[in-house]
Protein backbone atom coordinates (compact mmCIF):
# COMPACT_ATOMS: atom_id res chain seq x y z
CA UNK A 1 0.00 0.00 0.00
CA UNK A 2 1.11 3.34 -0.87
CA UNK A 3 1.62 5.74 2.09
CA UNK A 4 -0.61 8.84 2.56
CA UNK A 5 0.89 11.54 4.74
CA UNK A 6 -3.04 11.94 6.16
CA UNK A 7 -3.32 8.15 7.06
CA UNK A 8 -1.97 8.78 10.71
CA UNK A 9 -0.21 6.22 13.18
CA UNK A 10 -0.49 6.55 16.48
CA UNK A 11 2.00 5.05 18.81
CA UNK A 12 0.99 4.45 22.23
CA UNK A 13 2.56 2.74 25.83
CA UNK A 14 -0.37 4.17 28.43
CA UNK A 15 -3.71 5.27 28.86
CA UNK A 16 -3.74 7.40 25.51
CA UNK A 17 -5.81 10.50 26.54
CA UNK A 18 -3.62 12.10 23.63
CA UNK A 19 -4.85 9.86 20.99
CA UNK A 20 -8.45 10.15 22.60
CA UNK A 21 -7.70 14.13 21.62
CA UNK A 22 -6.64 13.03 18.05
CA UNK A 23 -9.58 10.95 17.42
CA UNK A 24 -12.00 13.50 18.86
CA UNK A 25 -10.33 16.07 16.27
CA UNK A 26 -10.48 13.54 13.63
CA UNK A 27 -14.35 12.59 14.24
CA UNK A 28 -15.85 15.90 14.70
CA UNK A 29 -13.86 17.40 11.51
CA UNK A 30 -11.48 19.57 13.12
CA UNK A 31 -8.46 17.05 12.00
CA UNK A 32 -8.58 16.34 8.36
CA UNK A 33 -6.91 12.83 8.57
CA UNK A 34 -7.51 9.09 9.04
CA UNK A 35 -6.14 7.07 12.12
CA UNK A 36 -5.19 4.20 10.08
CA UNK A 37 -3.74 1.99 12.84
CA UNK A 38 -2.75 2.49 17.08
CA UNK A 39 -0.03 0.48 17.85
CA UNK A 40 1.32 -0.23 21.31
CA UNK A 41 4.27 -1.95 23.33
CA UNK A 42 1.88 -2.80 25.97
CA UNK A 43 -0.98 -5.41 25.94
CA UNK A 44 -2.92 -3.75 28.19
CA UNK A 45 -2.25 -0.53 27.85
CA UNK A 46 -5.51 1.74 28.11
CA UNK A 47 -5.07 3.62 25.04
CA UNK A 48 -5.91 0.22 22.88
CA UNK A 49 -9.48 0.24 24.48
CA UNK A 50 -9.86 4.12 22.89
CA UNK A 51 -9.16 3.06 19.91
CA UNK A 52 -11.04 -0.19 19.34
CA UNK A 53 -14.07 2.16 21.14
CA UNK A 54 -13.51 4.41 18.03
CA UNK A 55 -13.35 1.23 15.83
CA UNK A 56 -9.42 1.79 15.07
CA UNK A 57 -7.79 -1.36 14.30
CA UNK A 58 -4.95 -1.84 16.97
CA UNK A 59 -1.55 -3.80 17.28
CA UNK A 60 -0.09 -5.34 20.35
CA UNK A 61 3.93 -5.48 19.70
CA UNK A 62 5.79 -6.65 22.89
CA UNK A 63 9.28 -4.78 22.73
CA UNK A 64 10.60 -7.76 24.78
CA UNK A 65 9.92 -10.68 22.31
CA UNK A 66 13.01 -8.89 20.00
CA UNK A 67 16.24 -9.24 20.77
CA UNK A 68 17.34 -5.37 19.40
CA UNK A 69 16.04 -2.40 19.42
CA UNK A 70 16.36 -2.22 15.41
CA UNK A 71 14.40 -5.81 14.99
CA UNK A 72 11.38 -4.00 16.93
CA UNK A 73 11.49 -1.22 14.85
CA UNK A 74 11.37 -3.16 11.69
CA UNK A 75 8.39 -5.08 12.98
CA UNK A 76 7.00 -1.27 13.85
CA UNK A 77 8.02 0.08 10.63
CA UNK A 78 6.23 -3.42 8.81
CA UNK A 79 2.85 -3.10 10.29
CA UNK A 80 2.46 1.06 9.91
CA UNK A 81 3.46 0.72 6.31
CA UNK A 82 1.06 -2.26 5.46
CA UNK A 83 -1.19 0.32 6.47
CA UNK A 84 -0.41 2.93 4.30
CA UNK A 85 0.80 5.22 7.29
CA UNK A 86 2.44 8.55 6.20
CA UNK A 87 2.87 10.27 9.58
CA UNK A 88 3.81 8.74 12.65
CA UNK A 89 2.41 10.37 15.82
CA UNK A 90 3.95 9.59 19.35
CA UNK A 91 1.00 10.07 22.08
CA UNK A 92 3.05 8.98 24.87
CA UNK A 93 5.06 5.93 23.91
CA UNK A 94 7.65 5.32 26.33
CA UNK A 95 10.43 3.86 24.08
CA UNK A 96 13.19 5.87 21.98
CA UNK A 97 13.32 5.38 18.05
CA UNK A 98 16.38 4.04 16.64
CA UNK A 99 17.34 5.19 12.89
CA UNK A 100 15.92 1.89 11.63
CA UNK A 101 12.44 3.23 12.15
CA UNK A 102 13.49 7.36 11.63
CA UNK A 103 15.14 6.64 7.90
CA UNK A 104 11.71 4.73 6.97
CA UNK A 105 9.93 8.26 8.32
CA UNK A 106 11.96 11.20 7.24
CA UNK A 107 10.38 14.01 8.71
CA UNK A 108 7.15 12.12 9.46
CA UNK A 109 7.21 11.44 13.24
CA UNK A 110 5.59 13.95 15.63
CA UNK A 111 5.67 13.64 19.58
CA UNK A 112 4.28 15.96 22.09
CA UNK A 113 6.31 17.01 25.38
CA UNK A 114 4.93 17.90 28.66
CA UNK A 115 7.65 20.97 28.68
CA UNK A 116 8.88 24.26 26.50
CA UNK A 117 11.46 22.42 24.97
CA UNK A 118 14.62 22.14 24.76
CA UNK A 119 13.80 23.22 28.50
CA UNK A 120 13.09 19.83 30.65
CA UNK A 121 13.85 16.76 28.30
CA UNK A 122 13.49 13.22 29.05
CA UNK A 123 11.37 11.81 31.72
CA UNK A 124 9.35 13.73 34.27
CA UNK A 125 9.39 17.26 33.22
CA UNK A 126 6.62 18.22 35.56
CA UNK A 127 9.01 17.66 38.17
CA UNK A 128 11.78 19.10 36.54
CA UNK A 129 9.57 22.36 36.07
CA UNK A 130 8.26 22.29 40.09
CA UNK A 131 12.27 21.90 41.12
CA UNK A 132 13.37 24.61 39.23
CA UNK A 133 11.11 26.35 40.13
CA UNK A 134 10.77 27.93 36.78
CA UNK A 135 7.09 30.19 36.84
CA UNK A 136 6.39 29.07 33.14
CA UNK A 137 6.48 25.82 31.52
CA UNK A 138 3.98 24.37 28.95
CA UNK A 139 3.78 21.70 25.74
CA UNK A 140 5.88 21.18 22.66
CA UNK A 141 5.11 18.79 19.40
CA UNK A 142 8.34 18.50 17.52
CA UNK A 143 9.46 16.14 14.82
CA UNK A 144 11.50 13.72 16.18
CA UNK A 145 15.03 13.07 15.12
CA UNK A 146 17.82 10.71 16.44
CA UNK A 147 18.20 12.89 19.45
CA UNK A 148 16.24 12.76 22.94
CA UNK A 149 13.40 15.31 22.85
CA UNK A 150 15.32 17.78 19.87
CA UNK A 151 13.46 17.37 16.58
CA UNK A 152 12.75 20.65 15.12
CA UNK A 153 9.78 22.89 16.94
CA UNK A 154 6.16 22.77 15.51
CA UNK A 155 4.41 24.12 18.02
CA UNK A 156 4.51 25.07 22.08
CA UNK A 157 1.73 26.52 24.11
CA UNK A 158 3.10 27.79 27.59
CA UNK A 159 1.29 26.83 31.11
CA UNK A 160 1.63 28.87 34.39
CA UNK A 161 3.12 27.16 37.05
CA UNK A 162 1.08 28.10 40.21
CA UNK A 163 3.19 28.35 43.87
CA UNK A 164 1.31 25.89 45.43
CA UNK A 165 1.27 23.31 42.00
CA UNK A 166 3.11 19.75 42.47
CA UNK A 167 4.02 18.02 39.81
CA UNK A 168 0.90 16.42 39.48
CA UNK A 169 -1.36 18.98 39.40
CA UNK A 170 1.08 20.59 37.22
CA UNK A 171 1.21 18.04 34.95
CA UNK A 172 -3.01 17.79 34.79
CA UNK A 173 -3.04 21.40 33.53
CA UNK A 174 -0.26 20.75 30.80
CA UNK A 175 -2.12 17.74 29.52
CA UNK A 176 -5.34 19.70 29.00
CA UNK A 177 -2.89 21.74 26.66
CA UNK A 178 -1.11 18.98 25.01
CA UNK A 179 -4.65 17.98 24.21
CA UNK A 180 -5.53 21.13 22.27
CA UNK A 181 -2.43 21.37 20.64
CA UNK A 182 -1.62 18.47 19.52
CA UNK A 183 -4.37 17.74 16.99
CA UNK A 184 -3.72 21.52 15.54
CA UNK A 185 -0.18 20.88 14.96
CA UNK A 186 -1.14 17.88 13.28
CA UNK A 187 -3.28 19.60 11.00
CA UNK A 188 -0.29 22.15 10.46
CA UNK A 189 1.72 19.54 9.30
CA UNK A 190 -0.59 17.53 7.08
CA UNK A 191 -1.86 21.13 5.52
CA UNK A 192 1.69 21.77 4.15
CA UNK A 193 3.14 25.41 3.68
CA UNK A 194 6.55 24.96 6.04
CA UNK A 195 9.86 23.85 5.44
CA UNK A 196 12.72 22.67 7.80
CA UNK A 197 16.14 24.94 8.19
CA UNK A 198 17.93 22.88 10.21
CA UNK A 199 16.51 22.76 13.40
CA UNK A 200 13.58 25.26 12.82
CA UNK A 201 10.28 24.48 11.41
CA UNK A 202 9.66 27.58 9.38
CA UNK A 203 5.97 28.88 7.79
CA UNK A 204 6.53 29.51 3.38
Amino acid sequence: MSLDLRRLGVLISGRGSNLQAIIDAVEDGRLNATIAVVVSNQSEAGGLARARAAGIDTVHLDHRAEATREAYDRKLVAELQARGVGLVCLAGFMRLLSPTFLDAFPNAVLNIHPSLLPAFPGLDAQRQACEHGVKVTGATVHFVNAELDAGPIVAQVAVAVRDDDTAATLASRILEAEHKIYPEAIARVLDGGWSLAGRRVITT
